[in-house]
């Protein structure tokens, strides 16, 4: 084994050590790299998820107000009338329905206290969101599975899991401890 004497704490460093100095370097930029990404993502993913969110409520609710655009319209106003004991269905039940998505949406955009705001107004969306598969399973169900309405109805698991990763953060109370 060849050494090199170098002047330090550890005296004679072989000199198989000093040829990984390099690669080590790069696997220390390499942390560097995902450390800063991951402070980045701790940052800004959970506010851009809210804003996304929020986007997705304020947009898909709003087509509820233009009669004939929101492909949706029969399975709301079904809905609403199943849930309201036939008090409330047709056009009453999209305007509703859009309001109630469009506030949520806003809500969660505006962010802070709107938020959690917003968060509970979501919450009493997607129980009207996921009514149908209770309600309605004729429309929800087929002889193979999930019709094309159950899994318009069932991707919302995908939104409710992103609502609560957004309440996580916006909720008011004591930090988890590490």
């Amino acid at each position: 084994m060849t050494t090199v004497s170098v002047r330090g704490a550890a005296g004679v460093v072989p000199a198989s050590a000093r040829r990984r100095q390099p690669r080590s370097r790069i696997i220390a930029a390499q942390a560097r790299a995902e450390a800063a990404l991951k402070a980045s993502l701790q940052r800004w993913s959970i506010p851009a998820l809210r804003i996304a969110l929020g986007a997705v409520f304020a947009v898909f609710g709003a087509l509820k107000l233009f009669p004939g655009v929101s492909p949706v319209e029969a399975l709301v106003s079904s809905t609403w009338e199943k849930l309201t004991f036939g008090l409330v269905s047709g056009q009453a039940a999209l305007v509703a329905t859009a309001v109630i998505e469009v506030t949520a949406g806003l809500l969660l955009i505006a962010g802070g206290a709107f938020a959690r705001f917003g968060l509970v107004v979501l919450a009493a969306a997607f129980v009207g969101i996921l009514s149908p598969i209770v309600l309605l399973p004729g429309e929800v169900f087929g002889p193979a599975g999930p019709t094309l309405t159950g899994q318009y109805i069932f991707k919302n698991v995908v939104l409710i899991a992103a609502a609560l990763v957004i309440a996580s953060r916006v909720l008011r109370g004591p930090s988890p401890r590490s």
